[in-house]
Protein backbone atom coordinates (compact mmCIF):
# COMPACT_ATOMS: atom_id res chain seq x y z
CA UNK A 1 0.00 0.00 0.00
CA UNK A 2 1.09 3.22 -1.01
CA UNK A 3 0.92 6.06 2.29
CA UNK A 4 -0.62 8.91 1.36
CA UNK A 5 1.26 12.39 0.73
CA UNK A 6 0.59 14.98 3.34
CA UNK A 7 -1.15 18.11 2.57
CA UNK A 8 1.62 20.15 2.63
CA UNK A 9 3.49 17.95 0.52
CA UNK A 10 0.70 17.90 -2.19
CA UNK A 11 1.15 21.57 -2.30
CA UNK A 12 4.59 21.40 -3.32
CA UNK A 13 4.54 18.95 -5.84
CA UNK A 14 5.71 20.69 -9.47
CA UNK A 15 2.80 21.52 -11.83
CA UNK A 16 2.96 19.41 -15.49
CA UNK A 17 0.42 20.02 -18.40
CA UNK A 18 -1.07 16.69 -19.24
CA UNK A 19 -1.06 15.30 -22.47
CA UNK A 20 -4.64 15.38 -24.15
CA UNK A 21 -6.82 12.94 -23.02
CA UNK A 22 -10.57 12.34 -23.13
CA UNK A 23 -12.10 13.68 -19.61
CA UNK A 24 -14.47 11.12 -17.65
CA UNK A 25 -18.09 11.63 -18.38
CA UNK A 26 -20.49 12.07 -15.21
CA UNK A 27 -22.88 9.25 -14.71
CA UNK A 28 -25.56 8.93 -17.00
CA UNK A 29 -24.18 11.50 -19.66
CA UNK A 30 -25.83 11.29 -22.91
CA UNK A 31 -23.00 14.03 -24.74
CA UNK A 32 -21.51 13.30 -27.66
CA UNK A 33 -17.80 12.79 -27.71
CA UNK A 34 -15.80 15.57 -29.65
CA UNK A 35 -12.89 15.61 -31.84
CA UNK A 36 -10.65 18.58 -33.29
CA UNK A 37 -8.28 17.36 -35.63
CA UNK A 38 -5.14 19.40 -36.79
CA UNK A 39 -7.54 22.80 -37.69
CA UNK A 40 -6.29 26.06 -38.77
CA UNK A 41 -8.17 28.08 -40.05
CA UNK A 42 -7.45 31.97 -41.35
CA UNK A 43 -9.74 35.03 -41.78
CA UNK A 44 -9.78 37.10 -45.43
CA UNK A 45 -8.71 40.70 -44.75
CA UNK A 46 -9.06 42.81 -47.83
CA UNK A 47 -8.49 39.13 -50.36
CA UNK A 48 -4.88 38.49 -48.10
CA UNK A 49 -5.76 35.55 -45.24
CA UNK A 50 -5.17 36.21 -41.81
CA UNK A 51 -4.37 33.16 -39.82
CA UNK A 52 -6.32 32.68 -36.61
CA UNK A 53 -6.01 28.82 -35.39
CA UNK A 54 -3.46 26.83 -36.14
CA UNK A 55 -3.11 22.68 -36.04
CA UNK A 56 -5.18 22.75 -32.89
CA UNK A 57 -5.93 19.41 -31.85
CA UNK A 58 -8.33 18.20 -28.59
CA UNK A 59 -11.04 15.76 -28.00
CA UNK A 60 -13.83 16.14 -25.24
CA UNK A 61 -15.73 12.73 -24.17
CA UNK A 62 -18.97 12.64 -23.66
CA UNK A 63 -20.47 14.18 -21.26
CA UNK A 64 -16.75 16.19 -20.22
CA UNK A 65 -16.85 20.04 -19.74
CA UNK A 66 -13.83 21.67 -21.51
CA UNK A 67 -12.82 25.39 -20.92
CA UNK A 68 -10.46 27.24 -23.78
CA UNK A 69 -8.15 30.15 -22.03
CA UNK A 70 -6.31 32.84 -24.01
CA UNK A 71 -5.45 35.93 -24.87
CA UNK A 72 -8.17 37.73 -26.62
CA UNK A 73 -9.13 37.81 -30.23
CA UNK A 74 -6.44 34.72 -30.67
CA UNK A 75 -9.61 32.69 -31.87
CA UNK A 76 -11.76 30.92 -29.31
CA UNK A 77 -14.50 32.09 -30.64
CA UNK A 78 -13.61 30.98 -34.03
CA UNK A 79 -13.37 27.03 -33.16
CA UNK A 80 -16.31 27.17 -31.24
CA UNK A 81 -18.41 28.51 -34.56
CA UNK A 82 -16.49 25.67 -36.57
CA UNK A 83 -17.87 23.19 -33.91
CA UNK A 84 -21.05 24.24 -34.48
CA UNK A 85 -20.73 23.91 -37.84
CA UNK A 86 -21.51 27.45 -38.84
CA UNK A 87 -18.35 27.64 -41.25
CA UNK A 88 -15.91 25.66 -42.41
CA UNK A 89 -12.14 24.61 -41.24
CA UNK A 90 -9.52 25.52 -43.33
CA UNK A 91 -7.83 22.77 -43.04
CA UNK A 92 -8.07 19.42 -40.76
CA UNK A 93 -11.80 18.25 -39.39
CA UNK A 94 -14.02 18.23 -36.55
CA UNK A 95 -15.90 15.15 -35.81
CA UNK A 96 -18.89 14.56 -33.60
CA UNK A 97 -19.56 10.77 -32.53
CA UNK A 98 -18.02 10.06 -36.08
CA UNK A 99 -19.55 12.39 -37.91
CA UNK A 100 -17.67 14.87 -39.43
CA UNK A 101 -19.02 18.54 -38.92
CA UNK A 102 -20.26 20.56 -41.97
CA UNK A 103 -22.90 22.43 -41.12
CA UNK A 104 -25.16 23.59 -38.37
CA UNK A 105 -27.50 21.16 -36.54
CA UNK A 106 -29.46 20.97 -33.01
CA UNK A 107 -27.54 18.59 -31.47
CA UNK A 108 -24.46 21.09 -31.31
CA UNK A 109 -26.35 24.29 -30.06
CA UNK A 110 -24.12 27.76 -29.44
CA UNK A 111 -25.03 29.93 -26.15
CA UNK A 112 -23.80 33.32 -26.69
CA UNK A 113 -22.57 36.34 -24.26
CA UNK A 114 -26.05 38.17 -25.30
CA UNK A 115 -28.69 36.77 -24.77
CA UNK A 116 -30.75 37.23 -28.15
CA UNK A 117 -33.75 37.27 -26.93
CA UNK A 118 -36.85 38.42 -28.59
CA UNK A 119 -38.66 41.41 -27.30
CA UNK A 120 -42.34 40.93 -28.04
CA UNK A 121 -41.94 36.77 -26.93
CA UNK A 122 -42.50 35.45 -23.21
CA UNK A 123 -40.16 33.52 -21.77
CA UNK A 124 -42.01 30.83 -22.78
CA UNK A 125 -42.36 31.75 -26.39
CA UNK A 126 -38.26 32.53 -26.37
CA UNK A 127 -37.48 28.73 -25.27
CA UNK A 128 -39.84 27.57 -27.84
CA UNK A 129 -38.18 29.39 -30.48
CA UNK A 130 -35.92 26.00 -31.86
CA UNK A 131 -38.82 23.38 -31.03
CA UNK A 132 -40.63 25.87 -33.60
CA UNK A 133 -38.37 26.20 -36.27
CA UNK A 134 -37.57 22.36 -36.16
CA UNK A 135 -41.41 21.59 -36.12
CA UNK A 136 -41.40 19.76 -33.36
CA UNK A 137 -43.49 22.26 -30.83
CA UNK A 138 -46.75 20.23 -30.60
CA UNK A 139 -44.75 16.92 -30.05
CA UNK A 140 -42.37 18.06 -27.36
CA UNK A 141 -44.29 20.96 -25.73
CA UNK A 142 -44.13 19.46 -22.47
CA UNK A 143 -39.76 19.79 -22.82
CA UNK A 144 -40.30 23.43 -21.99
CA UNK A 145 -41.72 23.49 -18.72
CA UNK A 146 -39.03 21.08 -18.08
CA UNK A 147 -36.05 23.23 -19.47
CA UNK A 148 -37.63 26.31 -17.53
CA UNK A 149 -37.83 24.13 -13.86
CA UNK A 150 -34.38 23.15 -14.97
CA UNK A 151 -33.46 26.85 -14.90
CA UNK A 152 -35.02 27.89 -12.37
CA UNK A 153 -37.62 30.15 -14.35
CA UNK A 154 -41.05 28.41 -14.02
CA UNK A 155 -42.69 31.51 -12.39
CA UNK A 156 -41.63 33.46 -15.09
CA UNK A 157 -42.64 31.67 -17.93
CA UNK A 158 -44.94 34.44 -19.22
CA UNK A 159 -42.77 37.19 -18.24
CA UNK A 160 -40.85 39.81 -21.20
CA UNK A 161 -37.65 40.21 -20.97
CA UNK A 162 -37.31 43.49 -20.54
CA UNK A 163 -39.16 42.41 -17.03
CA UNK A 164 -35.92 40.05 -16.11
CA UNK A 165 -32.45 40.63 -14.79
CA UNK A 166 -29.68 40.06 -16.74
CA UNK A 167 -28.81 36.61 -15.20
CA UNK A 168 -32.82 35.61 -15.81
CA UNK A 169 -32.47 36.57 -19.44
CA UNK A 170 -29.30 34.30 -19.65
CA UNK A 171 -31.07 31.12 -17.98
CA UNK A 172 -33.48 32.05 -20.64
CA UNK A 173 -31.01 31.47 -23.00
CA UNK A 174 -29.46 28.79 -21.54
CA UNK A 175 -33.15 27.12 -20.85
CA UNK A 176 -34.04 28.03 -24.94
CA UNK A 177 -30.64 25.41 -25.61
CA UNK A 178 -31.44 22.66 -23.27
CA UNK A 179 -34.92 22.47 -24.67
CA UNK A 180 -33.57 20.65 -27.55
CA UNK A 181 -31.44 17.94 -25.65
CA UNK A 182 -28.16 19.46 -27.08
CA UNK A 183 -25.52 16.99 -27.24
CA UNK A 184 -22.59 19.18 -27.01
CA UNK A 185 -23.21 23.16 -25.80
CA UNK A 186 -21.19 25.98 -26.98
CA UNK A 187 -20.88 28.57 -24.41
CA UNK A 188 -18.95 31.81 -26.02
CA UNK A 189 -18.24 33.63 -22.89
CA UNK A 190 -22.20 33.06 -21.71
CA UNK A 191 -21.52 35.00 -18.23
CA UNK A 192 -19.50 37.51 -19.36
CA UNK A 193 -21.61 40.67 -18.93
CA UNK A 194 -23.13 39.34 -15.51
CA UNK A 195 -22.35 41.28 -12.20
CA UNK A 196 -20.05 39.40 -10.33
CA UNK A 197 -22.76 37.88 -7.99
CA UNK A 198 -25.01 36.80 -10.40
CA UNK A 199 -21.60 35.29 -12.52
CA UNK A 200 -20.65 33.19 -9.34
CA UNK A 201 -24.45 31.90 -8.71
CA UNK A 202 -24.29 31.12 -12.70
CA UNK A 203 -21.06 29.51 -12.42
CA UNK A 204 -22.80 27.14 -9.72
CA UNK A 205 -26.09 26.67 -11.51
CA UNK A 206 -23.86 25.78 -14.85
CA UNK A 207 -22.46 23.06 -13.32
CA UNK A 208 -25.90 21.74 -11.97
CA UNK A 209 -27.24 22.02 -15.45
CA UNK A 210 -24.32 20.21 -17.24
CA UNK A 211 -24.08 16.94 -14.43
CA UNK A 212 -27.70 16.59 -14.30
CA UNK A 213 -28.79 17.16 -18.07
CA UNK A 214 -25.36 15.13 -19.52
CA UNK A 215 -24.47 17.32 -22.24
CA UNK A 216 -20.66 17.68 -23.53
CA UNK A 217 -19.54 21.27 -22.85
CA UNK A 218 -16.49 23.65 -24.55
CA UNK A 219 -16.75 26.98 -22.88
CA UNK A 220 -14.92 30.27 -23.86
CA UNK A 221 -13.89 32.20 -21.07
CA UNK A 222 -11.28 35.11 -20.40
CA UNK A 223 -11.88 34.33 -16.17
CA UNK A 224 -8.69 31.87 -14.96
CA UNK A 225 -11.28 30.97 -11.86
CA UNK A 226 -14.43 30.39 -13.73
CA UNK A 227 -12.72 27.79 -15.81
CA UNK A 228 -11.36 26.13 -12.87
CA UNK A 229 -14.99 26.15 -10.96
CA UNK A 230 -16.47 24.70 -14.67
CA UNK A 231 -14.36 22.52 -15.89
CA UNK A 232 -12.78 18.93 -16.20
CA UNK A 233 -9.94 19.93 -18.09
CA UNK A 234 -8.56 23.82 -19.13
CA UNK A 235 -7.19 24.58 -22.50
CA UNK A 236 -4.55 27.33 -22.79
CA UNK A 237 -4.03 28.82 -26.34
CA UNK A 238 -1.69 30.86 -27.44
CA UNK A 239 -1.91 34.22 -29.10
CA UNK A 240 -2.94 34.34 -32.57
CA UNK A 241 -2.73 32.64 -34.69
CA UNK A 242 -3.68 30.00 -31.40
CA UNK A 243 -1.45 26.82 -30.76
CA UNK A 244 -2.16 25.06 -27.24
CA UNK A 245 0.03 26.22 -24.89
CA UNK A 246 -1.24 23.62 -22.13
CA UNK A 247 -3.88 21.11 -21.39
CA UNK A 248 -4.92 21.32 -17.61
CA UNK A 249 -5.99 18.78 -15.99
CA UNK A 250 -8.54 19.96 -13.05
CA UNK A 251 -9.27 17.29 -10.44
CA UNK A 252 -11.39 18.93 -7.28
CA UNK A 253 -14.13 17.55 -6.58
CA UNK A 254 -17.70 19.10 -7.45
CA UNK A 255 -18.86 21.47 -6.59
CA UNK A 256 -15.75 23.39 -6.29
CA UNK A 257 -14.65 25.90 -3.57
CA UNK A 258 -13.07 29.25 -5.31
CA UNK A 259 -10.39 29.18 -2.40
CA UNK A 260 -9.66 25.26 -2.64
CA UNK A 261 -6.02 25.52 -2.32
CA UNK A 262 -5.53 22.77 -5.66
CA UNK A 263 -7.66 25.54 -7.62
CA UNK A 264 -5.68 28.78 -6.18
CA UNK A 265 -2.16 26.98 -7.64
CA UNK A 266 -3.69 26.05 -10.78
CA UNK A 267 -5.05 29.87 -11.41
CA UNK A 268 -1.48 30.89 -10.82
CA UNK A 269 0.19 28.48 -12.73
CA UNK A 270 -2.08 29.40 -15.88
CA UNK A 271 -1.60 33.20 -15.33
CA UNK A 272 2.13 32.39 -15.38
CA UNK A 273 1.48 30.18 -18.56
CA UNK A 274 -0.73 33.31 -19.77
CA UNK A 275 2.20 35.76 -19.22
CA UNK A 276 0.70 37.29 -16.16
CA UNK A 277 1.91 37.74 -12.71
CA UNK A 278 0.08 35.53 -10.41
Amino acid sequence: MVAALPRWAALRRPLRARPPAADPAPEGARGAELSVEDVSHAFQINGAPLPVLDRISLSVAPGGFVALLGPSGCGKSTLLRLAAGLEPADDGRLVLDGERIDRPDPSRLLVFQDPTLYPWRTVRGNVAVGLEARGLLAQRRGRIDEALGLVGLSAFAEAHPHQLSGGMQQRTALARALVNDPRLLLLDEPLGKLDALTRLALQDELVRLWRRSGFTALLVTHDVEEALVLAERVVVLSDRPARIRAEIRVEAPYPRRRDDPELVRLRSHILNILGHAA
